[in-house]
């Protein structure tokens, strides 16, 4: 079997041999924690993202990320955060363990982002955060909301999730905000297999996520059991262990020093699909304005039954029999019953997150497809609409 006719995995990414040797070399080095490589992941992270080295803090995960910037940005029990209704589960996860209640907006049906005019709508005494998701690698309206939480004091936390090359009006994406949260998940634009990053403006705030990313510690193990000997170490609060290794690093070396080739290829197979597909009965993305970068991080179609004459999960169903993967990115957070009862919500008042949910299919896009397996995606959705 031919890599053209194997099934094409859903986010693979686009590991090449340039991080399979950093990657060896950190497992012979006699230290795979937290250490050297995570520090030069951070300076190159900080350098792509033109921010200061100690703006910058290396973690397990996105999620972990929204939770210290969360805890660092003083959220409690009480206080309410903001965020909207069409995200992974792991936004309102964090800020459920801060102890603060996330209020859910509903999305723009184009944009599928975070309808900024209904911000203000939601804002109580008690808010403390409004936290955008810049879904698929789309900006949300970044300067509506800076000038929202100016009006009313509050703080922005950026989900960067999918964002890692976007851009707003030439304002990298992640430092417009407080803070800035980026994943490094086995399916982003760049892999680390588990992983994240924070920025924060106040360098204050990241020196106490550091900390408390290390168990509450004030030195991390490189920095006690290095070469210049054993130090002791203070506990300052009861921490988490949140920090990323040297072997996640090493891979994130790599992958971030080709991020704008692989943003390219991306590009490229976004503009094939656009065209492709541009008659058949399927509600495309929404074409970004030229004053945002995109992140091309999926590329997601509206599968409508009705006009359609196809489920979404038939969609997906058949793309799979024709050894294709798929993603949902996604349901609606208002749409499961956990959060229906836990935050009492009732799904009718997020209509467009609820019809985006029960729509919306992720398409394999990776810098690592050949130009013959987008063509075989392609034309596999071809032949489900020829049926």
């Amino acid at each position: 079997m031919t890599k053209e006719q194997e099934f094409i995995v859903f986010g693979a990414p686009d590991i090449r041999d340039e991080e399979i040797p950093e990657v060896v070399q950190t497992l012979r080095s006699g230290w795979i924690g937290t250490g050297p490589k995570v520090s030069r992941f951070e300076q190159d992270f900080s350098k792509y993202k033109n921010v200061s080295p100690g703006n910058t803090l290396a973690l397990n995960s996105c999620t972990s990320a929204l939770h210290l910037a969360l805890i660092s940005a003083g959220v409690k029990s009480g206080d309410e955060v903001i965020t909207t209704a069409t995200t992974f589960c792991a936004t309102v996860n964090a800020i459920i363990h801060s102890g603060a209640t996330p209020v859910l907006v509903d999305i723009d049906p184009e944009t599928l982002n975070i309808d900024v005019n209904k911000i203000e709508t939601v804002i109580t005494k008690n808010t403390k955060v409004i936290l955008p998701v810049h879904l698929t690698g789309l900006p949300c309206d970044m300067g509506a909301i800076v000038e929202i939480a100016n009006k009313n004091n509050l703080i922005i936390i950026e989900d960067c999730a999918h964002a890692i090359e976007s851009e707003y009006k030439g304002k990298k994406i992640g430092t417009i905000g407080d803070y800035g949260c980026f994943s490094f998940y086995s399916t982003k634009n760049v892999v680390t297999a588990e992983g994240g990053m924070m920025i924060a403006k106040d360098k204050k705030m990241i020196n106490a996520s550091r900390k408390l990313s290390l168990q509450g510690m004030d030195h991390d193990a490189w920095n006690r059991f290095g070469s210049d000997g054993y130090k002791h170490y203070s506990i300052y609060d009861a921490g988490f262990k949140y920090n990323m290794t040297d072997i996640s690093a090493s891979l994130g070396i790599h992958q971030l020093a080709r991020v704008e080739e692989m943003w390219a290829r991306r590009q490229s197979i976004c503009e094939f699909y656009i065209e492709a597909l541009s008659d058949l009965p399927v509600i495309l993305p929404f074409v970004s304005k030229s004053e945002v970068k995109h992140a091309h991080h999926l590329f997601v179609i509206q599968i409508n039954e009705q006009s359609s004459k196809i489920s979404r999960d038939s969609f997906i169903e058949g793309m799979k029999n024709a050894g294709i993967g798929t993603g949902v990115h996604y349901k609606s957070i208002a749409s499961y019953q956990f959060y229906i009862n836990k935050l009492g919500l009732n799904p009718i008042d997020f209509p467009h997150s609820i019809k985006n949910g029960d729509q919306t299919v992720s398409l394999p896009l990776s810098g690592a497809l050949t130009d013959c397996q987008v063509e075989r995606i392609v034309n596999s959705i071809i032949h489900l609409y020829s049926r």
